[in-house]
Parts: C-alpha cells; sequence; structure tokens
C-alpha cells in the first residue's frame, strides 16, 4: 500500500493522561460493582413470587433470617419487647381509625414454626393482617400446557 507523501506516521510521545483517566474510572466502576464493597445490615434473602397483593393500610415491618432472629426498626429485638412495641403501633393506628399491617421479611431458610411464632406475637399485639415480603421472578414462570 502506498501512502501519500504527505501523511506522516505519528512518531512522537503519547499521552498518558488520557489512559490514567480511563484506567481510574474503570477500576471506580469495578470496585463499585464487586464484592469488595461492603454492605452493612444482615442478608435476607426473600423468597420469589409474582403478582402476590399488597396492602394499602400502615405497616410496621419485622425481619427474620436464618438463623430466626427478629428484627424491628434495623435492630435486634427479642419477642417480649417485639410484642409490646407492635401493640404500641396496633393502638396509634386504632385511633386513626386504620388497621396496621405486619410485613414480614423473612428468609427463605426460615423454619415454618418461627413464622408462626411471629404471627402469634401479631395476633396478641392487635394486628389482624400479615403479609410476607416476596421478590419478583427474574424471569416470568414458563407456561404449562394442561394435560389432556
Amino acid at each position: 500500500m502506498r501512502f501519500s507523501r504527505h501523511a506522516r506516521i505519528f512518531r512522537g510521545q503519547l499521552d498518558a493522561a488520557p489512559f490514567a483517566g480511563v484506567f481510574f474510572l474503570v477500576l471506580i466502576f469495578l470496585t463499585f460493582n464487586s464484592q469488595l464493597v461492603f454492605t452493612p445490615g444482615v442478608r435476607i434473602e426473600l423468597p420469589q413470587a409474582d403478582g402476590l397483593p399488597g396492602t394499602a393500610n400502615p405497616t410496621a415491618v419485622v425481619a427474620v433470617d436464618r438463623s430466626g432472629q427478629f428484627y424491628f426498626e434495623n435492630q435486634i429485638i427479642a419477642e417480649p419487647e417485639l410484642k409490646q412495641r407492635l401493640r404500641g403501633m396496633a393502638d396509634k393506628a386504632k385511633l386513626r381509625n386504620a388497621q396496621l399491617t405486619l410485613v414480614v421479611l423473612a428468609d427463605k431458610a426460615v423454619p415454618n414454626d418461627t413464622l408462626v411464632r411471629l404471627a402469634e406475637i401479631a395476633q396478641q399485639s392487635g394486628i389482624k393482617e400479615l403479609v410476607q415480603a416476596t421478590r419478583p421472578r427474574l424471569a416470568p414462570q414458563p407456561l404449562v400446557p394442561p394435560k389432556p
């Protein structure tokens, strides 16, 4: 291939500043998207479900981890204190003519008896409705044709 005489190949030094800038941006993106960044809190893996109803009532949220430990307002809480705090919130909701709903953020590995115990605590506190939080499925459930 012949080059015309007025076109010359660049033989000077490359400027390192743009390369360094791109390198540090990529480094920042990889750092923030990796497991190197510590996210505080308790890891709870919610079960997957689609199309479940929510609630329009005021809510109180209780989280339950794999070991069966209860968390209320981002703090570990014992059952007697949880019952007392839920009763106070239910009484405040009744003063406003509303029904308090308990939203349970339970890990999918939590035993069923722990959830039943939490439902009993809610019932004793005056809460009539309990809703379990779920996360949506990443892909829709495939339709299975009915068997003939």
